[in-house]
């Protein structure tokens, strides 16, 4: 590791060397001199706050006391008027600090340079989670920027308990990464274990963000969808997970942070049932858990039916359908399941100015068609158009996506098996899930496996304040 030295032009050269100022013109090499002597800022253009830089320099210009310091310590507590500022020896720490924003001076024949915290980041205005929207309740939400991030959580836990670790991942993009936890409600074995594996990351940057560190740091089976990571852009979402002991990990440049450990029901709780009285977040709640099943068994289930029509009773004789059209129904499922996210991924892609109107006018012209042609059965557009909206009644895409998959599985042993192959797909899709495992290697189906029956309750009801302030005291999750 290169350290300064106490021979002024050597260091400058270092730093000019290691930062190829010459090279690129964002990187700005700004000299003054101070008492007769030369000293040097370097930072990047556009990450500092300017008027805070000129007033630094308009200090040291106008500073006439011929004074000696002893170290850069005394220099910087007499001649920097300004609240975040540190020392620094290493050359490699001085450039990232450069890279990261903030400004490294140096000035006499001191080992050590100044790094002055000024640095401002481009960033949007906070405004609410466009997939995560209450009826009530805060309109803030997550931005990309660190700082502003924190001091959300901040905002809402005024307590000393409450730590910000910093821990840098990524050999190259050197990613800024704050783990947030409560040090009294925390569990150590989880916390230590979330920290060894950020440490033990060994990748040149964090490309995709947050969910390059999922990857890092939750170990995986590709077959497995199961999502074993939460995210969520609101801070009173993250607040309360923190309060509940949680681990929460903020990554810069992303509005999504991470929430760990999670197990299967912990997708089953929102924002929007605590926004609203406990009968109503229950009814909500139970309304959501009810739909998710209806997604992944209403298809396969129609699907059974129409295949062995013996197994259908009088009263539910309405569902079996009589014109399967040209494409056998297991066909037009599989299609639809296709089709419908190509139309997402289209809308997705889509001008915002045209995106509702393509949405809906695709959608109709295309499922009209198909009837009209003859190709698709109207129920089965109809079940696909359900599957579709229903997916929206919870905000994790992770876990959409896996009960898509699982939907899919079930469709497809269900052709080829009849009521065994639906079985069978059922106990497959079980075996899947009860083998998933957090990342502290514990059940995914907690408070069902091992069965808690109070938490196993909580899972449908929604408790009142004094109920929920009395189950984080004692340790016990809603």
């Amino acid at each position: 590791m290169i350290q300064l030295t106490s021979d002024y032009q050597e260091n400058v050269r270092l730093l000019d060397t290691m930062l190829e100022v010459d090279q690129n013109f964002d990187i700005v090499k700004r000299p003054l001199y101070f008492q007769g002597h030369e000293i040097v800022f370097y930072f990047i253009d556009g990450f500092v706050k300017d008027d805070i830089m000129e007033r630094i320099m308009e200090f040291l210009l106008a500073y006439s006391k011929e004074h000696s310091f002893a170290s850069i310590h005394d220099f910087s507590l007499s001649l920097i008027p300004y609240v975040e500022v540190d020392e620094q020896g290493s050359c490699s720490d001085l450039v990232t600090a450069v890279l990261s924003g903030s400004v490294v001076m140096l000035a006499g024949a001191y080992c050590e340079a100044l790094i002055i915290d000024a640095r401002t980041y481009p960033t949007r205005g906070m405004s609410e989670p466009e997939d995560d929207k209450v009826l009530r309740g805060s309109r803030d939400g997550f931005v990309e920027t660190l700082v502003f991030n924190t001091a959300l959580i901040r905002r809402r836990i005024r307590d000393t308990h409450l730590r910000m670790e910093y821990h840098s991942v990524g050999t190259k993009s050197k990613t800024d990464v704050v783990l947030c936890y409560l040090s009294t409600k925390a569990d150590a074995h989880v916390l230590e274990l979330v920290r060894t594996r950020m440490n033990e990351i060994n990748a040149d940057a964090l490309t995709m963000a947050q969910e390059s560190l999922a990857e890092a740091l939750v170990h995986t089976k590709w077959y497995n969808p199961f999502p074993k990571v939460r995210y969520t852009e609101r801070p009173d979402a993250a607040a309360s997970n923190i309060l509940e002991g949680k681990l929460v990990l903020i990554i810069d440049n992303s509005p999504s942070v991470l929430i760990l450990p999670t197990s299967f029901f912990d997708f089953v709780q929102e924002a929007q049932d605590y926004y609203l009285p406990p009968l109503t977040g229950t009814y909500l709640r139970i309304v959501r858990i009810m739909v998710f099943l209806l997604t992944l068994l209403i298809t396969p289930l129609w699907y059974l039916l129409n295949s062995n029509p013996e197994l259908v009773p009088s009263f539910l004789k309405f569902i079996i359908i009589k014109d399967t059209g040209a494409v056998s129904i297991i066909w037009q499922f599989l299609i639809l399941e296709f089709g419908i996210d190509a139309l997402k991924m289209a809308s997705l892609n889509t001008p915002s100015s045209l995106n509702s109107s393509f949405s809906i006018i695709g959608a109709l012209i295309l499922g009209d068609f198909a009837v009209g042609a003859g190709w698709f059965a109207p129920e089965v557009i109809l079940y696909m158009a359900f599957v579709a909206l229903a997916n929206f009644t919870q905000p994790s895409y992770e876990l959409g996506y896996a009960i898509k998959f699982m939907r899919v599985m079930l469709l497809v042993f269900t052709a080829v098996g009849g009521i065994v192959g639906f079985v069978i797909g059922l106990a497959m899709m079980g075996i899947i899930i009860a083998a998933n495992k957090t990342i502290t290697e514990t059940s995914y189906l907690y408070p069902l496996i091992p069965f808690q029956a109070h938490d196993f309750k909580m899972i449908f009801l929604r408790r009142k304040l004094q109920d929920h302030d009395a189950g984080i005291k004692d340790g016990t999750r809603n």
